[in-house]
């Protein structure tokens, strides 16, 4: 996930993310919402050890969102040029 990427997406991320990975304060959020390098840094803070495997699963999400909206935009287009 890049940075655009990031905050794109970042309100529908925020509560699959809060959902999957309850120790993320409200605080944290707030912290990490502008920037994927300090979300990031706030994984390392709360997980530690586990940072690679959420950062995984960060990339994991983004990348099954953007499949789906690459799958909308094709039955779109499919729908208007029949």
């Amino acid at each position: 996930m890049d940075e655009n990427q990031f905050k794109g997406s970042w309100h529908q991320f925020k509560g699959e993310l809060r959902k999957k990975w309850g120790q993320l304060t409200d605080d944290d959020l707030l912290e990490c919402e502008d920037s994927y390098e300090k979300f990031l840094g706030v994984i390392q803070k709360r997980y530690g050890d586990q940072k690679d495997e959420v950062q995984r699963w960060a990339d994991d999400w983004y990348s099954e969102r953007e499949q789906q909206e690459i799958l909308r935009r094709h039955a779109t287009i499919s729908r208007n040029q029949v």
